[in-house]
């Protein structure tokens, strides 16, 4: 049976879900961002009860198709920015057609009217996130952060920097307790 579920964003969360669904007594096969397969074929109290055990860890079964592509929507984008190395060589809006196998106007628009935000504004916020990070670690310099991160320049990476945070890389790297937000 194949479980949908929300909220999950990276390798820890797929082991919170392996191990709650083990401690429940199910047999999960697959494990992916935001999708789950196992061997058992769940009864609609089995599913109410292994969604209550999921919304105590931040989680939550999805039911609706619409939601349970909005959340892969953001997991493609989430896998292509935290945990990807390759930069993208073609559009966002082909490259999630390409993944999704959906025409990207309705996936825009699924999108916006479910998260009240656009898809774009959703991948630069995740860019952000990462180039924060980045920042952080300190590993890297400002231009090698830019290069990886996919940006035609440090002034680009600078600006789009500036807009979402209010502030500049420079400053954001000297006061470094700035609290991420999560993904």
């Amino acid at each position: 049976m194949k479980i949908h579920i929300k909220n999950m964003v990276c390798h820890r969360c797929k082991l919170a879900v392996e191990n709650e669904l083990q401690q429940s007594g199910y047999h999960p096969q697959q494990i992916e961002l935001g999708e789950v397969t196992i061997e058992e074929e769940l009864n609609h109290q089995q599913l109410e009860a292994l969604n209550g055990r999921l919304r105590h860890l931040g989680f939550e079964l999805i039911d609706d198709r619409k939601v349970r592509l909005v959340e892969k929507i953001k997991n493609v984008i989430i896998q292509l920015v935290h945990h990807s190395n390759d930069t993208l060589t073609v559009n966002l809006s082909s490259y999630l057609a390409n993944q999704l196998h959906y025409d990207y106007n309705y996936l825009s628009n699924l999108f916006s009217e479910a998260e009240g935000t656009t898809v774009e504004k959703y991948y630069i916020s995740q860019k952000i996130e990462k180039v924060k990070e980045l920042l952080i670690y300190d590993e890297l310099t400002l231009s090698q952060i830019a290069y990886r991160m996919g940006y035609s320049s440090v002034a680009y990476l600078s600006s789009q920097f500036k807009k979402e945070t209010g502030l500049t890389p420079s400053h954001f790297k000297h006061i470094k307790d700035n609290k991420r937000r999560n993904i």
